[in-house]
């Protein structure tokens, strides 16, 4: 038996309706595991070079921090991928990386052959800097890249001896809020350890793992100021979902992911 055609304000006239493409889920990575993962970035017209410094954060955060690049001598303590190096190197600063992980400088330099720009690679302690003379780098930058270090004086003197005076000294870390919240099963983030636990917090994501020591905000102002630095920026920014990435977490909507600190040399 025929039927009737239907009126087209029925609806979907197919006999099965038509797919929809899913979004490709993102494979989660821990926050703290921030820069592990990120990805080269243009430089930007304005010559910040499109540093970035934590996850959710733009890099119009940190070019109002560190301002144009074009020239300027940079020692970056720990390299993540290499990301970083390059696109101050990209910007025209001369590029200098100290990384105690050999495979970290493995991928950090193939990324930098690729992108074909010039970066100084050292493999040692953060602060084994015998090899650069006193007094003349222009800025001192470590994004996430201080998270296991157990003596942050005896770092922060010795990036003190090689940068010019008043170079800024741009680091950023895991905020301590962060690294003692986690969401179980939705609603709000609950308190998991204390403001005071020092214990240091593991993470592990595909065949890469590390660890981070938590560093109070005073704890670490105060390790500046005694390593003869003036703290004249102190960022709590709020994580942008939207290029976080696979870094995103429920926990960027209660509270600061990251904690900036800008600190300038003083005396000579």
């Amino acid at each position: 038996m025929s039927r009737s055609p239907r009126h087209p304000s029925a609806g979907n006239l197919a006999t099965r309706p038509t797919a929809v493409n899913e979004p490709v889920p993102v494979d989660p990575v821990p926050h703290i595991a921030f820069p592990f993962g990120l990805d080269p970035i243009d430089t930007d017209a304005n010559g910040s070079g499109g540093v970035i410094m934590g996850p959710g954060l733009d890099a119009e955060t940190t070019a109002r921090l560190i301002g144009n690049l074009e020239g300027k001598r940079v020692l970056e303590l720990g390299c993540g991928t290499g990301a970083n190096a390059v696109a101050m190197a990209r910007a025209g600063a001369r590029v200098i990386v100290v990384d105690p992980v050999v495979r970290r400088l493995a991928d950090a330099r193939a990324l930098a052959e690729d992108a074909e720009v010039k970066v100084e690679f050292h493999h040692g302690d953060f602060a084994d800097l015998a090899f650069i003379r006193g007094d003349q780098l222009d800025l001192a930058l470590s994004s996430y890249g201080l998270v296991a270090t157990d003596d942050l004086g005896r770092v922060f003197r010795q990036v003190h001896r090689v940068l010019r005076s008043e170079g800024p000294l741009l680091i950023s870390m895991p905020h301590p809020a962060a690294l003692g919240h986690q969401f179980e099963g939705g609603g709000a983030p609950m308190m998991m350890r204390t403001q005071f636990d020092a214990t240091t917090i593991s993470w592990e994501h595909d065949d890469h793992s590390g660890v981070v020591i938590p560093q109070r905000l005073a704890d670490v102002f105060t390790i500046l100021t005694r390593s003869d630095f003036r703290v004249d920026t102190l960022l709590e920014p709020m994580a942008l979902e939207a290029i976080a990435g696979p870094y995103w977490t429920p926990l960027g909507e209660w509270m600061p992911l990251s904690v900036i600190y800008r600190a300038r040399k003083l005396g000579v």
